[in-house]
C-alpha cells in the first residue's frame, strides 16, 4: 500500500486502493474471481508471487470501474467467456456438495456476482435540470428495486397499512387504558396513507378505506392513476416491504421520542403589519 501510494504521489502509476472483499481464504478465493472476471492475475505472497515479478500481462481490464466508500463495482470485465463459465460450474458444483449453509449462502453471493453481471443506465434529458429529475427517479427506483429483493414486496397505493388493522383490533380487545389509546393512535396512522392517496386524487378518503376493507382481497385497492379499483399487483402498483417497516419503525421512534419530551422550542410567524395608505385621489369634476 505504502508503494502504491509513494506512486500516486509522484504520478508515476495511477491507481486507487480498496478494501478487499471478505476475509481470510474466502477473501483469496473471491479476489481470484475477480481476477477471472477481468483477465488479470490474483497476486499472492503465500504463492510465491511478488510485485516485483508481475508484468502488465497479469493486470485486468474492464471497461469501467466505479469506486466509493462501500462498494466497488466493475462493468465490462476482459475476461475470457470461457473462463468465467468454467469458474461458475465450479462454484455451482461446491454449491452442491456443501453442507454448512453459511458456506453455501457466501459461495451462493459470489455466484450471484459472476453470473448476475452489472447493467448501465443513461440517463439523458434537453436539459439540465430535467436530466437531475429524471436521475433521481432512476436512483429511487434502483434503491426501491433493492429493497424488494431484500424483503419482497406488497401491493402498494396505501393497501398494505391498511390490512394491518385487523391483527390490531384483535390486540386491541386484550388492552385496556393507554395501551389501548396507543394502539389506537397507531389505527389511525395506518390509515393515512390510503386516505391521503384518495383524497389527493380528488375522493372521499373514508369511503375508498371502506370500499377496500369490504373486498376480502388482500391486493384489492384504488389505482389513482387510472381511478380504478382492482388488484394492485396486477396493476403494477407495488411497494417494497422493507419500505413500509422502516416508515412505521421511524414514525414509531419519533413518536416514542416526542412523549420523552416536557417542552419544545418553536418559531411563531408574526403577522406583518400592513403599512400605512397613501393620500386618497382628488376628484376634479365639473362643479
Amino acid at each position: 500500500l505504502a508503494t502504491l501510494v509513494v506512486n500516486k504521489l509522484r504520478g508515476t502509476l495511477q491507481c486507487a486502493a480498496v478494501k478487499a472483499p471478505g476475509f481470510g481464504d474466502r477473501r483469496k478465493a473471491m479476489l481470484e474471481d475477480i481476477a477471472i472476471l477481468t483477465g488479470g492475475r490474483a497476486i499472492f505472497e503465500d504463492l510465491g508471487i511478488n510485485l516485483e515479478s508481475i508484468d502488465l500481462k497479469d493486470l485486468g481490464q474492464a471497461k469501467k470501474i466505479t469506486i466509493d466508500k462501500d462498494n466497488t463495482t466493475i462493468i465490462e470485465g476482459a475476461g475470457a467467456n470461457s473462463a468465467i463459465t468454467g469458474r461458475i460450474q465450479q462454484l455451482k458444483n461446491e454449491i452442491d456438495i456443501t453442507t454448512s449453509d453459511y458456506d453455501r449462502e457466501k459461495l451462493e453471493e459470489r455466484l450471484a456476482k459472476l453470473a448476475g453481471g452489472v447493467a448501465q443506465i443513461n440517463v439523458g434529458a434537453a436539459t439540465e435540470a430535467e436530466m437531475k429529475e429524471k436521475k433521481a427517479l432512476v436512483e429511487d427506483a434502483m434503491h426501491a428495486c433493492r429493497a424488494a429483493v431484500e424483503e419482497g414486496i406488497l401491493p402498494g397505493g396505501g393497501v398494505a397499512p391498511l390490512r394491518t388493522l385487523a391483527a390490531l383490533e384483535k390486540l386491541a380487545k386484550k388492552l385496556k387504558g393507554d395501551q389501548k389509546t396507543g394502539v389506537d393512535i397507531v389505527r389511525r396512522a395506518l390509515l393515512s396513507p390510503i386516505k391521503q392517496i384518495a383524497e389527493n386524487a380528488g375522493l372521499d378518503g373514508s369511503i375508498v378505506c371502506q370500499k377496500v376493507m369490504e373486498n376480502e382481497d388482500k391486493n384489492f385497492g384504488y389505482n389513482a392513476l387510472t381511478g380504478e379499483y382492482g388488484d394492485m399487483i396486477k396493476m403494477g402498483v407495488l411497494v417494497p416491504c422493507k419500505v413500509e417497516r422502516v416508515a412505521l419503525q421511524n414514525a414509531a421512534s419519533i413518536a416514542a421520542l416526542l412523549l420523552t419530551t416536557d417542552a419544545a422550542v418553536v418559531e411563531i410567524k408574526e403577522e406583518k403589519k400592513k403599512g400605512p395608505g397613501g393620500p386618497g385621489g382628488h376628484g376634479h369634476g365639473p362643479y
